[in-house]
């Protein structure tokens, strides 16, 4: 496929991946991150596969960070065919460890910035004929020892929907990609393998849309 693709939080893992498959198929990519180093390594990562990127800052707890690092994309780019929404704040803490304003940081990471990105971005993707919005997920089994980022990926799920509801309707496909247990090279859960499927979805017409997909290292649901 070509076109333009956007990759929030584009570190080493599935945000590299995901950039550097893209680019391969012949995206033109924006990554965006709040950290340089992060930025840096993922261009890097493009271009050491054959692809050019560009990066950005922005912070994607920090709305207007977000907005204006997703506008200097469209500004360079375009509005996108593809938005990928993969940062996360992985942290792992159990019921009343984190305060209530140290809980709201993570949630602001994991699920409203990418509220924030979808309802900047997807009005104007389904204005320019649609495209996929892609949000990575994780935590298919809540649990007690992973509190702030079990409730953040299962609002994340709740959001797609209430995201698809809107938008599903004027052309903008928006899927969730479960990732059922930690990513590493060389695993069942390799980052490159779990970009295919962001690429396999990007790729499916109106009829064939997939809404929630589960990757647990042996089978797709």
């Amino acid at each position: 496929m070509t076109g333009t693709t956007f990759v929030i939080g584009a570190g080493p893992g599935i945000g590299q991946a995901v950039a550097r498959r893209f680019a391969e198929d012949g995206a033109s990519v924006a990554v965006l991150a709040r950290s340089r180093s992060t930025v840096d390594g993922a261009v890097a990562a493009v271009e050491q596969a054959g692809g050019t990127a560009l990066g950005l800052l922005a912070d994607a707890a920090d709305e207007a960070s977000l907005r204006s690092g997703l506008d200097a994309a469209v500004e360079r780019l375009g509005v996108p065919d593809v938005l990928v929404y993969n940062a996360a704040w992985v942290r792992y803490d159990r019921p009343g460890e984190l305060s209530a304003a140290e809980l709201t940081a993570t949630l602001r990471v994991n699920v409203v910035g990418a509220v924030s990105a979808v309802t900047h971005l997807a009005p104007r993707m389904a204005a320019a004929g649609g495209g996929t919005v892609l949000l990575t997920s994780g935590m298919p089994a809540p649990r007690a020892g992973a509190t702030s980022l079990s409730l953040g990926k299962a609002a994340l799920r709740a959001a797609r929907s209430v995201l698809a509801d809107e938008f599903g309707p004027r052309g903008v496909h928006l899927a969730t990609v479960t990732v059922g247990g930690p990513v590493s090279p060389g695993s069942a859960l390799d980052p490159d393998r779990i970009a295919e499927h962001y690429l396999r979805l990007a790729r499916q017409s109106a009829g064939a849309w997939e809404h929630d997909v589960l990757i647990d290292g042996g089978t797709v649901e």
